[in-house]
């Protein structure tokens, strides 16, 4: 690790210093840092770039050949008794068309509510 000493600008109503230009492109800095204020010092960090998107089956597959992974660890669950499950969609059941969510009728009366 080297030292460097900056130079605090002034910048508006702030201050800041420069970083330079190899520290730059060694860290993969582009347009900010994320500072971390430490009893003993400022962290200074990369900022992480953002999410990659979903992967699909055929490239998380690819990307698990390309590091060595396997599926080995989720044969497991083959014998959980879940293999001869059903998957197909079935829409949930709701209140038949025009039914009232109003009074509980029980032997044609209204039932009264009572206190607890």
């Amino acid at each position: 690790m080297r030292t460097v000493q900056l130079k605090v600008a002034r910048i508006g109503n702030s201050r800041g210093i420069r970083l330079p230009a190899d520290t730059l492109q060694r860290y993969h800095i582009r347009n900010a840092v994320l500072m971390e204020e430490r009893p003993d010092g400022i962290l200074l960090q990369p900022e992480p770039p953002p999410p990659a998107g979903k992967l699909s089956w055929e490239e998380t597959a690819r990307q698990m050949a390309a590091h060595g992974e396997s599926w080995g660890e989720w044969d497991a669950t083959a014998g959980d008794g879940m293999a001869g499950v059903p998957w197909e969609h079935k829409p949930a059941k709701v209140a038949e068309p025009g039914a009232s969510c109003g009074s509980i009728r029980a032997r044609g009366r209204k039932r009264k509510a009572v206190a607890p």
